[in-house]
């Protein structure tokens, strides 16, 4: 019976350890763009076209959910604990897709179906959006392209790309998400500003 009871004492005192080693369990952050909605698109205007836009793509890290940092140029690092909540190529989808209706230059804006309904078809490519860890401090780095295709004659009649970085001031994870939301925004205006307005009159 001692023998027992001593073999009990042994096994709650590697328990506590192991509890008291391990401490409390972990949970994942998550995080979201939060980009504002544009203005209301104007008045009708005369016979505009229509728009569908693709969903956006993007390198493969970009999509497996963790935030990413860098340290150097060549290295890639992940947030283990702080995810995004949904796939930012879809935020940003809805985005342009909003920003696009809001300029008032096409009849109808949608996503893309796969169907030759629309006018023009809107491709886009998140290309980067990332926090990146330099000697100078801490930025976040936002980088996409897009071009937009004529349905009719499968021409390109616009295209363009942009980088844009912003400094981090709150240097934590919520920190940088709020400058990613930031840097975001000011990429897609910059991106959309662009595109010419005498689309809007061409069928």
């Amino acid at each position: 019976m001692k023998k027992l009871l001593n073999a009990i004492a042994l096994i709650l005192a590697i328990v506590t350890t192991l509890t008291g080693c391990g401490g409390k369990l972990r949970y994942p952050s998550y995080y979201t763009l939060n980009l504002p909605a544009p203005p209301d698109p104007p008045g009708p205007e005369g016979v505009r076209p229509s728009i569908a836009v693709r969903e956006f793509q993007s390198p493969g890290y970009l999509r497996q959910g963790p935030i990413v940092y860098r340290t150097t140029p060549e290295e890639i690092g992940f947030y283990e604990y702080h995810r995004w909540a949904a796939d930012p190529r879809t935020l940003v989808t809805s985005a342009v897709v909003d920003h696009l209706r809001a300029s008032g230059q096409f009849s109808m804006v949608s996503m893309y179906d796969g169907r030759p309904n629309n006018d023009y078809v809107f491709s886009g490519k998140l290309e980067k959006l990332e926090e990146v860890d330099c000697a100078s401090g801490v930025k976040v780095e936002v980088a996409m392209s897009a071009q937009i295709t004529k349905v009719a004659t499968g021409a390109t009649v616009w295209s363009s790309a942009v980088s844009e970085t912003g400094p981090v001031s709150q240097r934590n994870v919520p920190g940088v998400v709020s400058q990613m939301n930031s840097t975001m925004e000011m990429a897609i205006n910059k991106l959309l500003s662009t595109v010419p307005a005498s689309l809007g009159s061409e069928r």
